[in-house]
């Protein structure tokens, strides 16, 4: 198998069972690091929704990109153009960022836009460039990144996303990354920083990352790195807690386990929480 960033030779990096039901292959490039699964033959199913309900840090982490996203724009772009969020499920980052006087247009065909209607992408008239393109947590679910980056890239120059970069451990098991989400079935795309490299060389880009989970792309050639001092959790993959999520009394890692253990299970949720009653 060819490597879908580089096209040198992928091996089979592990294997697991995803959606509680398939036995699927993981396969990483001997070059670049980049991890894709084989052929991704059940993604229909696994889109059944189009965001997991697994995804209890949904809201909390579009407050914090928009927080950052915002700094960003002020500091590199015309605040006063015109912003995509490409990707943008149920449009809760464009109403974020509309609250706070910045154009943001939505594009997803995927999600039923709730949040931001009347300024999706279709809503504009006319061919547009915008100043900035966001893609937050949808590099990860691409199943052919490459061609979607061109896509990407006749929106704008720029683009500023965010995936979890692979961790320096070993990875034999699912268990050994929280990020393989194997329950859900949506994680066939996973980056390392040299991945990123390979890509940013491709389309002529410069690479600015902050190593762990937030990169921007763009023709700029910058005097620092404007996304090093931004990072934001989770909740899920590791406990330490971003300036973002300090309040120790949320129950979005408890309500993850425990939506998660009933997929583990392959049983309803309910069942397990009034069982521990």
């Amino acid at each position: 198998m060819n490597c879908k960033i580089c096209q040198h030779t992928s091996h089979l990096l592990l294997q697991g069972r995803i959606l509680n039901k398939y036995n699927v292959g993981y396969y990483q490039c001997s070059y670049c690091g980049f991890i894709q699964t084989e052929e991704a033959y059940w993604l229909k199913e696994a889109y059944s929704d189009a965001i997991a309900d697994t995804d209890v840090g949904y809201v909390t982490r579009n407050i914090s990109q928009s927080s950052i996203t915002s700094s960003i724009i002020k500091s590199l772009f015309n605040k006063g153009g015109y912003f995509i969020d490409y990707g943008g499920g149920y449009g809760l980052f464009v109403r974020l960022m509309r609250d706070k006087g910045f154009r943001f247009y939505r594009q997803d065909i995927y999600c039923e836009n709730i949040f931001a209607r009347h300024f999706d992408l279709t809503d504009l008239i006319g061919d547009r460039r915008f100043e900035l393109l966001t893609s937050f947590e949808v590099f990860e679910h691409l199943d052919n990144p490459m061609a979607e980056l061109e896509r990407m890239f006749t929106y704008s120059d720029s683009i500023l996303f965010s995936t979890e970069l692979q961790p320096e451990q070993p990875l034999k098991l699912f268990e050994d990354w929280w990020y393989f989400a194997p329950h859900m079935g949506q994680h066939i795309a996973l980056y390392s920083l040299e991945s990123l490299k390979v890509i940013a060389k491709t389309f002529n880009c410069h690479l600015y990352s902050n190593k762990r989970n937030l990169h921007l792309l763009t023709p700029k050639k910058l005097k620092f790195n404007p996304v090093k001092r931004f990072s934001f959790t989770h909740n899920l993959g590791d406990k330490l807690m971003s300036r973002n999520f300090q309040n120790k009394n949320n129950l979005i890692l408890e309500d993850y386990e425990f939506i998660r253990s009933g997929y583990d299970q392959q049983i309803n949720p309910a069942a397990v929480d009034s069982a521990s009653q």
